[in-house]
């Protein structure tokens, strides 16, 4: 290494370019390179993928990551070319190595980032559910109101909004309600043993055909379910266009009531578990006053 004191600046151009002229061609040749490749990866790549994840349907978030995604890779092998060209092999190799190790530690310390992010473009892709839909995961439910690349906002019917991660929601077991235009609803009714099955069924289906949300297509039907220790079970299948939570409270609801109405009209009893001891108590004991020995007078 030159010492500082003996380094001498060129004083000619022709001194410049004796003194830098090999390090000017190396940078002319990287930027050349490096923009060469650059921009003729990124319009092809770039253009590639977004034609290709559009034309399969995925959603505009995804395509816009991909394309994001695509130019990085693009920089990338550019800046690789450009250096190779330049004949910087012995630089690019300390930089491929700094970069590895650095990508390393980055993903054990956002693995879970990244998992919500996967999740996302997942859920994005496959349309489990969608804005507007009520969905309900682990004991939770609620109105899906915004979807987003590493989380979803869901609304609970108490008007709180849930942030939820995206792995969550992947990796579980999800009930969208609301995926079909028709929902089934059930609830069953308890009667008598001594009660008519078939004038309780009739009771039923007539409450279900005057509920305007009910269905005719498919109709109503009241199946016997169970045998139970103080009723026998009769099971209501109802359906409701256009499902949601509201509808589905609210028509369930009407539907409990009106039969609970008409059984009492009818006298149709409505049992309710109960318990009856039986037996007796023995006293085995002899009390102390029975004991003690009275003297004759």
């Amino acid at each position: 290494m030159v010492p500082l004191q003996q380094f001498e600046l060129p004083t000619t151009t022709e001194e410049f370019l004796a003194q830098f002229g090999g390090l000017l061609w190396d940078v002319a040749v990287f930027v050349v390179a490096f923009a060469a490749v650059y921009l003729l990866g990124r319009y092809v790549l770039v253009r590639l993928v977004r034609r290709s994840l559009s034309a399969r349907g995925f959603d505009t978030a995804v395509v816009q990551l991909a394309t994001t995604t695509a130019g990085a890779v693009a920089l990338f092998v550019a800046v690789a070319v450009a250096f190779t060209v330049a004949g910087f092999g012995s630089f690019l190799a300390a930089f491929a190595t700094l970069g590895g190790a650095f990508a390393l530690a980055l993903g054990f310390a956002a693995q879970d980032l990244v998992a919500n992010f996967v999740a996302g473009v997942f859920i994005l892709k496959d349309k489990p559910f969608e804005v507007g839909d009520w969905i309900e995961w682990n004991d939770m439910s609620g109105v899906v109101r915004q979807v987003d690349l590493r989380v979803t906002k869901v609304e609970t019917f108490n008007n709180e909004v849930i942030t939820v991660p995206n792995s969550e929601l992947a990796n579980n077991a999800v009930t969208n309600a609301m995926a079909n235009d028709r929902l089934r609803l059930q609830f069953v009714f308890g009667i008598g043993y001594d009660d008519d099955i078939d004038a309780a069924r009739e009771i039923i289906l007539e409450d279900a055909r005057s509920l305007p949300d009910v269905l005719d297509d498919p109709e109503p039907s009241v199946r016997t379910t169970e045998l139970a220790d103080s009723y026998v079970g009769l099971e209501s299948r109802i359906w409701i266009a256009d499902p949601g939570r509201g509808k589905f409270k609210q028509v369930l609801s009407e539907h409990v009531e009106g039969v609970k109405e008409r059984f009492d009209d009818e006298g149709v009893e409505m049992p309710y578990p109960y318990r009856e001891l039986t037996g007796g108590i023995s006293i085995d004991e002899v009390s102390e006053l029975d004991q003690v020995d009275v003297a004759p007078e």
